[in-house]
């Protein structure tokens, strides 16, 4: 099977059995999707969507938690894997949203990555979700699942699958794809022992061909 190939069957594949995939992170602004996507970092989303609502309520705007202490912060986000630097993350990207951008969120990666606890992958996400571009954010479950189902070979790094999905998946496609391998991931192709009795994609998945 040709790289090509296997593409467009994994494409094909999503397409009917996921048309619709999204974010499980709770948010109702760009911002607070920012704020989200910072706390999930080697955080369950599920931990981070029971820590964000008082979040949000207490901050509403990037000019509200820009004022806030680390200690006030850290209160709410306690519960979330390394609060104290989530908690300096957060104050410093809302003070660089009021004095750099003007309270809006930027719209393309090399501002994004401006902003204190954004990387690479945080900025895709925002760059996929909010403004629906063709940004591939890669976590550990996109990194997995493509390396498993045979979309990237040897892939040494997150850039570099990134760069592989983005050149083998049409641009209009990749936001959404991005959650596929997501889902995919957390409830399917899982780190430790992926369920492949239930998983549509064996006949092109290259680690299910070579464990047969």
């Amino acid at each position: 099977m040709t790289t090509k190939q296997r593409y467009t069957q994994v494409i094909e594949w999503f397409k009917t059995t996921m048309p619709v995939a999204e974010t499980e992170l709770h948010y109702d602004t760009p911002f607070h999707l920012l704020l989200a996507v910072i706390l999930s970092a080697q955080c369950t989303d599920k931990r981070v969507n029971l820590i964000t609502p008082a979040l949000f309520e207490r901050f509403p705007d990037p000019e509200s938690l820009a004022a806030a202490s680390i200690d006030e912060v850290f209160e709410l986000i306690r519960s979330c894997s390394y609060p104290n630097n989530k908690a300096r993350h957060l104050i410093g990207a809302a003070k660089m949203l009021v004095e750099e951008f003007n309270c809006e969120m930027p719209s393309d990666i090399d501002s994004l990555i401006k902003l204190p606890g954004v990387g690479r992958k945080t900025a895709n996400v925002m760059l996929a979700v909010v403004f629906n571009k063709a940004a591939m954010a890669v976590d550990t479950h996109v990194f997995r699942v493509s390396e498993r189902i045979g979309l990237t070979t040897n892939s040494k790094s997150p850039l570099e699958t990134e760069k592989a999905l983005c050149k083998n998946i049409p641009d209009d496609i990749i936001p959404l794809a991005h959650h596929w391998l997501i889902l995919h991931g957390r409830y399917v192709c899982k780190a430790r022992r992926p369920d492949c009795l239930n998983c549509g994609l064996t006949q092109v998945c290259r680690y299910f061909q070579q464990e047969k």
